[in-house]
């Protein structure tokens, strides 16, 4: 199964290549934000991620409203957050 999960930016680590550093429950990795920086996206914003983009921006409610959510589903979620982990930063 594969879902959009929520993440916060905590970085931007090259602006000219759109990637930021994102944490999904403590696991951090670079995801593309081109998509979301027309709307604006900073340091601090949640984003929902899918495949290594964020795909747009939610309120931080929503985000942990969708994450308390997600970590009912068990280990569905931490098969996505280990793939999040472990997939090769940009």
């Amino acid at each position: 199964m594969c879902l959009a999960i929520p993440g916060q930016i905590t970085a931007i680590v090259d602006e000219a290549q759109n990637l930021a550093t994102v944490e999904v429950s403590g696991v951090r990795r670079n995801v593309d934000i081109s998509l979301v920086r027309p709307d604006g996206a900073k340091v601090g914003d949640w984003v929902l991620i899918h495949v290594g983009f964020a795909l747009s921006l939610i309120d931080e409610q929503a985000a942990r409203q969708s994450l308390d959510f997600l970590k009912t589903l068990g280990s569905e979620f931490e098969e996505e957050r280990e793939r999040f982990g472990n997939v090769e930063s940009r």
